[in-house]
């Protein structure tokens, strides 16, 4: 049976991430960086340059004159924009690889993980009214310790998948955390926390990747976890489950807004298939496209 430090302390000792992005997450926690230094490191991942720029020169930001420098991209995207990015092609980089067997497939992780981002974004700006950076990095990171567990103890993270998916397994009616304890130890919930921690995210953020699998009473919509439940209950609802065999769960308070506000939601979620043809074209392209 490991613990999550255990499980964090083997994906750190692999090296899994990637060097750009561990020192950008260091830049990104300390207050008083300077764009110089988020140049230079930078430079270092031609990929990373790629997305800075074609962003910055995208239609959203309407500029009229092209954009080629990083500093100058940094400028208009800020750095929690560019925190996004940084965790999102650092997921992407980790999930870019062949996985064997029906009951866990790392592409259909990373669906998971940005259908999840791009919802719950839209939730907190379309219905509550709120900027929604903090929300897509909580979405985009919810289930990162999943993919821990998946590159430290292959094994045990298998027969956890397969007992999910296994009606016949005598914890298959259980929810994933408890299989998860169960079958290793800990839960990708508490995994994650720990990551997020040693990232310095913020308080919100983290409390979304500990508590998105919560159920409880007492939790409100258009809070970080709330929203981070919504948008994992909707993207499996379309058809972007983490695992094959996962549903949704949704705490009462939130059935009950859902129910109140099925109108806006209904509007809402016809706008995802769009909005999933943009992150796969975002993310996806110049030789990174994550592998059948």
């Amino acid at each position: 049976m490991h613990s999550a430090q255990q499980l964090l302390r083997k994906f750190t000792s692999l090296k899994t991430l990637p060097h750009v992005a561990i020192r950008l997450s260091t830049l990104l926690s300390e207050e008083k960086t300077h764009i110089q230094e988020f140049e230079e490191v930078i430079k270092l991942d031609p990929v990373l340059v790629t997305r800075i720029l074609r962003v910055a020169n995208s239609a959203f930001f309407g500029l009229r004159e092209k954009v080629s420098s990083i500093s100058r991209a940094l400028v208009f995207l800020g750095t929690k924009n560019l925190r996004n990015m940084v965790a999102t092609e650092a997921i992407k980089d980790i999930l870019n690889c062949k996985s064997d067997g029906d009951a866990f497939s790392r592409k259909n992780l990373w669906l998971h993980c940005a259908a999840v981002s791009i919802l719950a974004q839209m939730i907190s700006e379309r219905v509550f009214g709120r900027r929604g950076e903090d929300v897509y990095l909580c979405g985009i990171l919810h289930d990162i310790g999943l993919i821990i567990e998946d590159q430290t103890v292959p094994e045990l993270f298998a027969v956890t998948c397969k007992a999910l998916a296994c009606k016949s397994f005598s914890v298959a009616s259980k929810p994933l955390t408890e299989i998860e304890k169960e079958v290793i130890g800990t839960d990708h919930c508490a995994v994650g926390y720990l990551l997020s921690e040693d990232w310095k995210l913020h308080e919100d953020v983290k409390k979304g990747i500990r508590d998105h699998h919560l159920i409880s009473e007492e939790l409100q919509p258009n809070s970080m976890t709330g929203l981070i439940q919504l948008a994992e209950f909707f993207a499996c609802k379309l058809n972007y489950p983490a695992l094959p065999a996962m549903k949704g769960s949704l705490s009462p308070s939130l059935v009950r807004y859902v129910e109140e506000n099925s109108e806006e939601f209904r509007v809402l979620l016809r706008e995802i298939p769009a909005q999933m043809a943009k992150a796969k074209e975002l993310y996806d392209d110049h030789g990174t496209r994550v592998n059948e």
